[in-house]
């Protein structure tokens, strides 16, 4: 076992504070807020990090739980749960999503109509990829190129 020599202590050039550093970035502009089912929400100067996080996380989850956590960080605790009890669909939660988080960045950038177009392109978008699971795959039309009881000839092997 090798001992580390000890060093006598360096003194610290200066600690950066970030503390003071981001109090005075946080933009001097007016925040976006909207109504929804009564309440108002007012939404933060920035998106925050776990919301970004969680958004990637969400992506390819099912669980409801998540959705809780990630909604929580916008609007506070229990809006999954009181969105639903509304009636909320899960077209209306998407163009809630894209619309908060245009308007987080930038307040007034875009307007619900357009959140819902951008919704609905991607719903597009996401429509024509492959089909996700067995059953869809199966309902799908087949690959005309292929041919039943023909297989490709392999090199070195008989046919």
């Amino acid at each position: 076992m090798t001992e580390t020599p000890e060093t006598p202590e360096q003194p610290l050039v200066e600690t950066a504070d970030f503390d003071a550093f981001f109090a005075e970035q946080i933009p001097d502009r007016p925040r976006a807020a909207l109504t929804l089912y009564g309440r108002e929400h007012v939404l933060p100067d920035s998106l925050p990090l776990l919301f970004t996080l969680q958004m990637e996380r969400v992506q390819h989850s099912s669980d409801p739980e998540d959705v809780r956590r990630m909604l929580a960080t916008l609007f506070g605790e229990g809006t999954l749960d009181e969105w639903a009890e509304h009636g909320m669909t899960d077209r209306q939660l998407g163009v809630v999503l894209i619309w908060s988080a245009a308007n987080i960045r930038n307040p007034g950038a875009v307007s619900m109509q357009r959140a819902a177009e951008l919704y609905d392109q991607g719903e597009a978008g996401r429509a024509g990829k492959a089909p996700a699971n067995r059953a869809e795959r199966r309902a799908s039309p087949k690959n005309p190129k292929k041919r039943k009881g023909k297989t490709q000839a392999r090199s070195g092997a008989r046919s």
